[in-house]
């Protein structure tokens, strides 16, 4: 249907040239491509009493699901955040990314822990973290303070902005949508 290759008829979308946003999808398959095919039976695992070795096993592949996951989240949670204006909104997304990036890290540590032989990689993982760590500070920096909804939960207003400020002082109220 789509020629990705002759650039004729395709068009990237905004969030699909943010450095950040390619940026996650190379950690996205890295992390796909180091965990194709690693099974438990690979494990470096020295002389466990088998319950040891049980629990070393579940602990793998629960490491395997949770790094998916998460790298799947975090180019995800970037188009979100790019498809809306909203400070409190793109900051919601932001959180969201900065778990799942860490929890990749966290990760790594586990399925080391567990026997992962391919240490090396797991070293480039958190190389390219590091390079993503970097990016997103930087794009965190350009979301807009002055265009916001009030978060009447509290945790992504920008300074300034409380949970129980009146709706009349905001720039946006949800109701103008109404009034298109």
């Amino acid at each position: 249907m789509f020629d990705h290759d002759n650039n004729e008829g395709y068009h990237l979308r905004k969030h699909e040239k943010l450095p950040i946003y390619r940026k996650a999808q190379e950690i996205s398959t890295l992390v796909r491509t180091l965990l194709k095919g690693a099974e438990t039976d690979d494990l470096e695992v020295l002389e466990e009493e088998e319950e040891d070795q049980e629990f070393l096993a579940y602990l793998f592949e629960n490491k395997k699901q949770d790094m998916i996951s998460n790298a799947l989240m975090i180019p995800a949670k970037i188009a979100s955040a790019e498809s809306g204006e909203f400070y409190d909104l793109r900051m919601e997304n932001a959180a969201i990314i900065r778990v799942a990036a860490k929890d990749l890290l966290i990760d790594a540590s586990g399925l080391q822990l567990a026997g992962f032989k391919d240490i090396e990689y797991l070293d480039l993982l958190r190389i390219e973290v590091e390079e993503f760590r970097v990016l997103f500070a930087e794009w965190v920096k350009t979301f807009d303070p002055e265009n916001y909804m009030i978060d009447r939960w509290g945790l992504f207003n920008p300074d300034g902005v409380n949970y129980d400020d009146p709706d009349d002082d905001i720039p946006f109220l949800p109701d103008d949508l109404l009034d298109l």
